[in-house]
Parts: structure tokens; C-alpha cells; sequence
């Protein structure tokens, strides 16, 4: 088989979309859609960057920018001019040191706009290609709605002989079914001379690649065509319709892939997970949770109901409790959280620690077995093993300008309602006293008291009672 080079095409702006984001930036399952097009050409092309090109144009920058760390050309088509001069743009990114590298290529051309696209299917398209000894092949799917798509015209003897585009088609073409996917593999030395040869004599007044099947039916070279098994997967993302079916039908398939992995989700229609996530076996997502981003949960933890968790890090048998939200934190093993807790970024809980309920954390590190167990807020903190912080507690950590740290050792023991005033610390196996405001550092071993003396008058709130009695 001919070496692959692939041509991602990602200039268009999207009316449809009624948007001010270019369309392949929208996200589908917590990812901007061109990535999923960037990771399958990757993917084909074996992980060589030099074979992939994307082409750009509508918020090039912005679009550069999700790409940034994928080693691939890019491509700027400056006018829009239609998908077949898109991908003649593309042609400089194959010249090689020669200037004619291209003629020994075998394309793939893929859409920005298809997310549910698979390898699999992509892979079945250049086997029927270099079993028919093709040209051009195409990737194509029965539709029961086909508005909007190209429909692909056989001949009698069914083979392919053009492609004609919804706009164009007359009434009985727009009554076939069968649609043009938008998925296509060519023979370079036909791609480019062929692409040279478009007229824009269409509705549109553009240059179509689809023209191309019919120049080269044309010309009597062999077109092939696959029919998609799941026509899902040549669903372009052309409305916010379709863009809200994709994301459905795309986090279906990411639970999916993690139960057959041994992830247990008590109703999985309820649970939102981005493409990016990773669960261990024999984890238990209860209903309606959130994991976006790049989160990570290890094995054998329980993420119960209404908890949110964002580009987060679990280690094994961790609990997070009813009503958190979690995000850029690192949480190692066996610790529990929640329920109603809130930890922001930075934060790190050691293993077997415990964060209650209605706590903030935020910059903070929790010690090894240590607990905050009700109603506290500790920002830009460091808390040793087996320290506990008494209900109410807070860190002030925050002058009005700069932000301060608190640091408390191991085995301190924090009474409930205590205002750590910072930048201040308290040394191992101290004793903070209930209610106490702390501005000064605590040696290890010490009592610290920083409260008004309680004062108690005998009798009086019986005497006050009369008086208010006789007004």
C-alpha cells in the first residue's frame, strides 16, 4: 500500500451554526470538534506529522492555537472558495525536497466537522479502495433525511458516476438516499491535476471536490464507494441540532467503552463524560455526575450523585460523597470527600484524609489522615498527618492585596470557630482552643488561647427579664 498523507479540512466558518465561534471549534464531548479529525488523520498517518495537513480559515489563529501541539502543517486557505480549492491549498505541505512527492501519496481527506468518524470505518474505506484499485473512493451512507447532503448518482450497473450537491440536485436526484460522507481517499497523482481542472459552475459559484468523481469517471478511471454501517458516523455538524445529537451519541460511546473496561454507572443516560476522561475497574459512578477534561479517577472509587470533577486527578478507593465540586486537584488514595464540599485548584489530599461537609479548599495541601470535617475554608494551606481542623475554621489568607500562607504541622489538634490570621504557623501537636483568632506562630507542644476573657455575673439574666417585664 501507497504511503498516506491526510488532508483535514477545518476553513469553514459554519453559518448554520448561528454562531461567533467558527464551527470546528465547538465542543462535542468536551473537546473542540477538530481534534477528533486531528487525532483519527494521526492516527491513519502512524504518528508521522510531516503526513498531515490542516486546512485553516475562518479564526485561523484560534484554531492554530487548539492545534498548537500537534506537529502538522497548517494550512491558511484565505478565501473560502469552496472544499475543492481547500484542499488544493494543501498541496505545497507535500511537495517534498523534490517538489513531487505528492504523485506517490495516497490522500485521505476528512472533514473538521465529523466527530463520530471512526478508525475502523476510515480503515474499511482504503481496503475497498485498494481492493477495487481505485482512484477515488469515497466514503457515502443511506440517510431517511438526506436534506442538506450531497447525493451520490449511480448508473445502472451501480457504479458511482458523480456526486451532485443538495442545492444543485434536481427533484429526483434530492430523492435519492444514499449521501456523500465527505470522507475520501485519492491517488496523489490524480488528486492534484484533477483538483487544477474544477470549474465553480454551480450554484455556489465554488470549487467542489466532489467534482472530482466526476472527472475522473471521466477520464475512465475507477471510482469506489464504501457504504458507512452506522450512518451515524457521517453525520456533519452543520445546526446546534446536530451538534447536541453528536454530543449524545458520543458520550454514549465513551460509557460504553468504559463499562466493557469494568466501570459500573448505575444509570449512565445520567452521567456526563468528557472524551478526555480516564476511570479505573470497579469504580461506581452513581447518577447525574459530571467528569470533564482531562480527569483521571483511579480503581475502586465512588463518585455518587450530583458531584461535578474537573481536570482532577483520584487515586484508587477514593470517595467523593454527594454535591461536590472538584477541580484541578489531586486526591490520593482512600480519602473521602464531601458531601457539599468544594475543593478548588491546587489543592491536594493526602491519602486517607477527609474533607466534610460545606468545606472550601483552595491552594491547599491536607496531610495524611488529617480531617476537616464541617463547615471550613482553608485557602493556601499546608496541614500535616493527622491533623484536625475544628468545625467553622478558617485561613485568612487574603490582606486586600496579597494572598499568605498558613502552615500547620503534624498532629495539631484546631478547634472549632478558629481564624488563622496569615501568614502564621502552628507547630507539631499544638493545641488551638476553641473560637481563638491566631496572629502570631504556635511552638510545637503549646496551648493557644486568642479570646476575651468569658465573664459571668450571677442572677442577672432573671433581673433583666423583670425589667423588660415591666415596660
Amino acid at each position: 500500500m501507497k504511503k498516506l498523507a491526510v488532508i483535514v479540512l477545518a476553513a469553514g466558518q459554519g453559518i448554520r451554526m448561528r454562531s461567533k465561534l467558527v464551527k470546528v471549534l465547538h465542543s462535542v464531548a468536551g473537546r473542540p470538534m477538530v481534534l477528533y479529525a486531528a487525532d483519527l488523520a494521526e492516527a491513519l498517518a502512524g504518528g508521522d506529522h510531516r503526513s498531515i495537513a490542516v486546512v485553516v480559515g475562518h479564526q485561523a489563529d484560534q484554531v492554530k492555537n487548539v492545534l498548537a501541539d500537534r506537529k502538522v502543517a497548517l494550512v491558511v486557505q484565505a478565501r473560502q472558495l469552496g472544499t475543492g480549492h481547500a484542499v488544493a491549498q494543501a498541496h505545497a505541505a507535500f511537495q517534498g525536497s523534490g517538489g513531487t512527492e505528492w504523485r506517490s501519496r495516497r490522500f485521505v481527506i476528512l472533514s473538521g466537522d465529523t466527530p463520530l468518524l471512526t478508525e475502523a470505518t476510515v480503515r474499511a474505506l482504503l481496503a475497498v479502495h485498494e481492493h477495487e484499485r481505485a482512484v477515488v473512493s469515497l466514503l457515502t451512507a443511506h440517510l431517511d433525511r438526506p436534506a442538506g447532503y450531497g447525493r451520490v448518482v449511480r448508473g445502472r450497473d451501480g457504479l458511482v458516476w458523480r456526486i451532485v450537491e443538495d442545492k444543485d440536485a434536481v427533484p429526483a436526484e434530492r430523492r435519492l438516499t444514499e449521501v456523500n460522507a465527505g470522507t475520501y481517499v485519492v491517488e496523489g497523482e490524480f488528486l492534484f491535476p484533477a483538483l487544477a481542472g474544477l470549474k465553480p459552475s454551480n450554484a455556489q459559484k465554488e470549487y467542489y471536490l466532489t467534482d472530482i468523481v466526476s472527472a475522473a469517471v471521466g477520464q475512465g478511471k475507477r471510482v469506489a464507494a464504501h457504504v458507512v454501517g452506522d450512518s451515524v458516523e457521517a453525520l456533519g455538524i452543520n445546526t446546534r441540532s446536530d451538534l447536541a445529537e453528536a454530543e449524545r451519541m458520543l458520550r454514549a460511546r465513551i460509557r460504553h467503552r468504559l463499562m466493557n473496561a469494568g466501570v459500573t454507572f448505575l444509570a449512565p443516560e445520567t452521567s456526563f463524560v468528557d472524551a478526555g476522561v480516564r476511570i479505573g475497574r470497579d469504580t461506581v459512578v452513581h447518577p447525574h455526575t459530571t467528569l470533564e477534561g482531562r480527569t483521571t479517577v483511579g480503581e475502586d472509587c465512588v463518585i455518587r450523585s450530583h458531584s461535578r470533577l474537573t481536570e482532577s486527578i483520584l487515586g484508587d478507593g477514593v470517595t467523593v460523597l454527594d454535591g461536590c465540586v472538584i477541580e484541578g486537584c489531586r486526591l490520593e488514595a482512600r480519602c473521602v470527600v464531601g458531601p457539599f464540599a468544594r475543593l478548588r485548584p491546587g489543592t491536594v489530599v493526602k491519602r486517607g484524609a477527609k474533607v466534610g461537609n460545606f468545606v472550601e479548599l483552595k491552594h491547599t495541601e491536607l496531610g495524611e489522615g488529617a480531617k476537616a470535617n464541617h463547615l471550613s475554608y482553608l485557602g493556601d494551606t499546608r496541614i500535616g498527618k493527622r491533623v484536625n481542623i475544628g468545625a467553622g475554621t478558617i485561613t485568612c489568607n487574603y490582606d486586600g492585596v496579597n494572598k499568605h500562607r498558613t502552615v500547620i504541622a503534624d498532629d495539631v489538634f484546631v478547634g472549632s470557630d478558629v481564624s488563622l490570621v496569615a501568614p502564621v504557623k502552628v507547630g507539631r501537636s499544638a493545641i488551638i482552643g476553641a473560637g481563638s483568632v491566631v496572629t502570631q506562630d504556635v511552638p510545637a507542644g503549646a496551648l493557644a488561647l486568642g479570646r476575651a476573657r468569658q465573664a459571668v455575673k450571677l442572677g442577672w439574666a432573671k433581673a433583666w427579664r423583670e425589667k423588660m417585664r415591666k415596660k
